[in-house]
């Protein structure tokens, strides 16, 4: 994946670095296939140099990853330098898909320098690059497509860049639980902080990692059929199954169990029936296949 950027600038590391002739090809010319590079000749001799590099990784910082910078020390790399044309210190070439494309000589104040980053940006396109968005397009998509393996490794390596990227952290702790990993995602949850766990993007994860608790082994779920089985009406077996039928991923079982008390007896135990699959479609979601058959058999059961 490529360094990933979003609301806050990538970290520094990711976007400025020091380089060689050896490595030129590798840290400009390629890394310029995919977005901009700025290559900053400078020696240590140099007064304006030391005076520009600051204000120039600032600006490169504030592009939030749109841009890249890479610093050339001319007095260890006089070839690169002869090769490249460099008079003098400080020069800044912009590289573009493995090409100069801009440049200048000089030392320039913190405001040309942020002009001239934008300029390059819109010049190359590079403003329409969103590297996080599509990472985390491609991991929604992952688990979207029952694949939760691969988004949870898609997340994870969002956040090593964005640790509190709150779609990422939401991301991956619905697909841990879609991979059943739950004791994963409940202690990666019990970790985050107070005020990321209280956010309305989080309350649907809570509730499942509530239902995920209502899990019994399978001689408790038999015992649970074989009362049913006697008794239809055994109200109180048929919500414990349809809690454990649930935990289990066995959705459209739990909501016809829950939807045959609320059809039978509606305000069974302060319409316990009701809230708990209204706490089911929170945890599927409101488009989901599943959420969108039972709400219709539930608002048929309601208002016949």
């Amino acid at each position: 994946m490529e360094t990933l950027i979003g609301d806050s600038p990538a970290p520094k590391a990711d976007l400025i670095k020091d380089s060689n002739q050896q490595e030129f090809a590798q840290d400009v010319v390629k890394a310029s296939m995919d977005q901009p590079v700025l290559v900053d000749f400078w020696a240590p001799w140099c007064g304006p140099c030391k005076q520009m590099m600051p204000a120039l990784e600032s600006a490169v910082l504030a592009a939030k990853g749109a841009v890249k910078l890479v610093k050339i020390n001319i007095d260890e790399n006089q070839m690169l330098a002869s090769q490249l044309r460099v008079q003098s210190v400080p020069t800044v070439y912009a590289f573009y898909q493995g090409q100069p494309v801009d440049g200048f000589n000089g030392a320039l104040p913190p405001s040309q320098l942020t002009q001239f980053i934008e300029q390059l940006i819109k010049k190359t396109g590079a403003e329409k690059a969103d590297p996080l968005a599509d990472a985390l397009e491609q991991a929604a998509l992952a688990l979207e497509n029952d694949d939760a393996l691969a988004a949870i490794a898609i997340y994870s390596q969002i956040l090593e860049h964005f640790p509190e990227n709150e779609a990422a952290l939401a991301g991956l702790l619905h697909s841990q639980l879609a991979a059943k990993m739950t004791d994963e995602a409940r202690d990666f949850f019990e970790q985050l902080p107070e005020e990321i766990k209280t956010k309305p993007e989080f309350s649907a994860i809570i509730t499942k990692l509530e239902l995920a608790a209502q899990s019994l082994d399978s001689a408790a779920v038999l015992e649970l059929r074989r009362k049913i089985e006697q008794n239809p009406s055994d109200n109180q077996a048929r919500y414990e199954l349809a809690q454990a039928l649930q935990a289990e991923d066995n959705r459209e079982e739990a909501a016809d169990h829950l939807l045959y008390i609320i059809k039978t007896d509606r305000s069974w135990n302060e319409d316990a029936a009701k809230v708990q699959l209204l706490k089911y479609f929170e945890a599927w979601g409101m488009k989901d296949p599943m959420t969108v058959k039972a709400r219709s058999r539930l608002a048929a059961i309601l208002f016949s």
